[in-house]
């Protein structure tokens, strides 16, 4: 602050100039008051500069903090408010836990109240039937005696008086009861007749299905019997075979061939049945019913008894199989695929054979044996008739392309006969305008010569015009 008053007497100094070597003792006191003045004048200005930047500074300041001050009020007036809300929020939360928690328990002590009440309900329900239960039996025991004492009574004091009074009393007396008891009677006896008529019905019934089932059962051991036979398995299970195939569809003697004999190295051997295939392919297939151990298993009382069963009807079914392969069908039958279908007339037989032989299939694969039970025999010659219908689409395809093939030769010749007859047309209608233009320059003027020589009489000659349309001939286009 001290620099603007040392420049303006360090410029005052310099435009003076030097002070004299021997300056005069009143100018010096001139110059010491001016110098006096100006340093007062200074040190004024100075302080009066400093208070009036001191006060402006304080006064921003004082502005600055009384804004700073509003704002932190308005913030924590905010925030006030936030949390009175927040308060208010977390008292109106507790207040209405506290009314659910009242109600619920209020709702419990209610569920309470209602249980202790139908407890005491039924308690005094319980307690108020047995009082009235014995309170009736004891009043009507009580009624039935006083009555009795009191009747008992009147009739001895009538028994003093009149004895036909006394009778007819009695007789009074002992009417309802004999009513009574006759209706009951009446009704016992009705129920009696009901009850002999239904057990009798029932007996009946008893009997005719005691029958039935002795029948049954004698049937049944017939059935059984017959089965253990073997003509009646394989007839049985050549008959199965034969609905089996009517179910796929076919029909013998053309999609298949029954019971056919075939001559052999080996001797004469007769499949089943020989299912054709399209290019004179055929299957052989041949039924097999091994019967007598499964029907042990059905019999069979215990589980040592079905498991040996069981073992004795795989190795059977094992048995026919190789059998079966040994036969080998696709050597005399050189048309015939390398396996053999052995077929099998019922699930469960093959089930219960795989059931303790868990390799009997892939074994018979092995073979070239292939066992199919009526599901799958019908899925088998499902797949023959399909390949059937592939092979008859085939040869119509082809007859359809040799028709095509016909028709088209046919078709160009008849293009070719009409291609000549257009060139011949076109031939033909040159020579008529040719002829037409010699009549019409050679021999019509002279012609006309004559009518008007008057040696002609009649209409003129008429004019013949040339054929200007020529015949189409076919274009490459047209025959592609």
């Amino acid at each position: 602050m001290l620099e603007p008053f040392r420049a303006s007497v360090a410029s005052c100094y310099c435009r003076r100039g030097p002070p004299p070597v021997h300056p005069h003792p009143r100018m010096t006191e001139i110059t010491v008051a001016v110098v006096a003045a100006l340093l007062g004048g200074g040190v004024a200005w100075l302080l009066a500069t400093r208070a009036r930047t001191t006060d402006a500074e304080l006064e921003a300041r004082a502005r600055s903090a009384e804004g700073i001050r509003g704002e932190l009020r308005q913030q924590l007036a905010d925030k006030d408010g936030q949390l009175e809300a927040l308060r208010k929020t977390l008292e109106d939360e507790a207040r209405a836990r506290t009314e659910a928690q009242t109600r619920l328990d209020q709702a419990r002590e209610g569920l309470r109240d209602q249980q202790r009440l139908v407890e005491d309900t039924t308690t005094r329900l319980t307690d108020t039937f047995r009082a009235l239960s014995a309170d009736a039996l004891k009043s009507n025991n009580q009624s039935f005696l006083d009555l009795a004492k009191q009747s008992f009574a009147s009739i001895v004091a009538e028994t003093k008086g009149d004895v036909g009074k006394r009778q007819e009393a009695i007789d009074g007396l002992i009417r309802p009861i004999q009513e009574t008891l006759k209706r009951y009677e009446q009704q016992i006896t009705a129920m009696e007749e009901t009850r002999q008529r239904t057990f009798g019905g029932l007996e009946e019934q008893l009997k005719h299905l005691s029958a039935s089932q002795g029948q049954l059962q004698r049937e049944t051991g017939n059935l059984v019997k017959a089965l253990r036979t073997p003509h009646v398995r394989g007839r049985w299970g050549e008959m199965t075979l034969q609905r089996v195939v009517e179910l796929a569809g076919m029909a013998a003697h053309c999609d298949y061939e029954p019971q056919v004999t075939i001559s052999g190295d080996d001797g004469r051997l007769r499949p089943d049945l020989l299912v054709r295939l399209p290019d004179n392919r055929s299957v052989v297939v041949d039924s097999k019913v091994p019967l007598d151990a499964y029907l042990d298993v059905l019999e069979a009382e215990d589980e040592d008894h079905r498991r040996d069963a069981l073992a004795r009807h795989a190795q059977q079914l094992r048995t026919h199989m190789t059998q079966l392969a040994a036969k080998s069908y696709w050597e005399q039958l050189p048309q015939t695929p390398e396996f053999v279908v052995m077929f099998i007339p019922g699930e469960s037989l093959f089930a219960a054979a795989s059931e303790v032989d868990h390799a009997l299939l892939e074994d018979g694969m092995a073979r070239q044996v292939v066992m199919a039970t009526p599901t799958t025999l019908i899925a088998v010659l499902k797949a023959v008739a399909y390949g059937w219908r592939q092979e008859q689409i085939a040869e119509n395809a082809q007859a359809i392309s040799a028709l095509g093939r016909q028709l088209y030769e046919r078709v160009r010749t008849l293009a070719d006969h009409v291609e000549e007859v257009g060139k011949a047309l076109g031939k033909a209608v040159a020579a008529h305008n040719r002829a037409v233009g010699s009549m019409e320059n050679r021999v019509f003027p002279a012609a006309r010569r004559f009518k008007e020589l008057g040696a002609a009489s009649g209409d003129d000659i008429p004019t013949i015009e040339p054929i200007e349309q020529a015949p189409r001939l076919f274009t490459d286009s047209d025959k592609s």
